[in-house]
């Protein structure tokens, strides 16, 4: 069954949590945000292949390598995203999607509209950071 969004809508803390319309409102939010990175991939890869040339200046030469470097961690970072992506569309797909992995309490409308890949409550992130700052003190 496909569900179509009104033009104007925006989840609401009134309705249902994870009704079929703010399940589509996240599936179609998280997919264009895959798209964008996926677009953005292919003009990195297009623009490291046209930047074959050798730059006759040693400065400039490190300048495009240091480009070519900061390009390459930005898109590390945008496949491990598009990776969360894809696991947040599963747990569409399975009905998990919206609720703390740790708790099975609903995350927020709020904070997965600012964060749609999250996975963790703000009570359970802000305790699993706890936990990592005491662990890295140590």
């Amino acid at each position: 069954m496909t569900v179509t969004l009104p033009p104007d809508y925006h989840p609401r803390d009134d309705e249902p949590f994870m009704n079929e319309y703010q399940t589509e409102y996240f599936r179609q939010k998280l997919l264009r945000w895959r798209y964008e990175l996926l677009r953005e991939s292919d003009e990195t890869l297009q623009h490291l292949q046209e930047g074959g040339l050798q730059e006759p200046d040693i400065a400039d030469r490190a300048q495009a390598e240091a480009d070519r470097s900061l390009e390459l961690r930005t898109r590390d970072r945008a496949r491990k995203l598009i990776a969360k992506i894809d696991a947040a569309l599963l747990r569409i797909e399975d009905g998990s999607y919206g609720y703390c992995e740790e708790t099975q309490e609903p995350i927020g409308i709020r904070r997965l509209d600012a964060r749609p890949i999250a996975t963790l409550s703000i009570e359970a992130q802000e305790r699993h950071e706890r936990l990592e700052r005491t662990h890295r003190d140590e």
